[in-house]
């Protein structure tokens, strides 16, 4: 498989809700699940290649949508640096009244990075604006 065609699985999670947005929800059992409420993003370099983002959300359908809304939020960072793509280390979700916490970790670079965990920020930056999730 070309590895230019390899994208991460929160932007084919946002990708299967834009498709059949009712049978994702059904089929994950989350069909009450209050609309997300997007509370904020903070972004902190952590070296040149190395970026910490974190977001908020309430309601939503927990740690998917707060993955989704961290891969927006970085994606739009690597646009305004400059660069293409980056590659997902690690996200920590943190849940408290309602209140939907992400801590995710990202290398950024101008080329497409090894491997599995790869972010082309074009393309995720179209399906969130698309899907109308915030990216700063």
């Amino acid at each position: 498989m070309n590895p230019r065609y390899l994208i991460s699985s929160g932007v084919l999670a946002l990708a299967g809700t834009v498709s059949a947005c009712g049978a994702a929800h059904t089929a994950r059992g989350d069909v009450d699940a209050p609309p997300a409420v997007y509370k904020g993003i903070k972004t902190e370099a952590l070296d040149d290649d190395l970026v910490n983002v974190f977001v908020e959300i309430e309601g939503g359908r927990g740690p998917q949508d707060v993955e989704v809304y961290a891969e927006c939020a970085v994606s739009r960072y690597v646009l305004d640096k400059d660069y293409g793509f980056a590659r997902h280390l690690r996200t920590n979700v943190t849940e408290e009244g309602g209140l939907w916490r992400g801590d995710a970790v990202y290398t950024i670079s101008p080329t497409l990075p090894r491997g599995l965990m790869t972010i082309d920020a074009e393309v995720v930056a179209e399906a969130c604006a698309q899907n109308g999730i915030p990216m700063v």
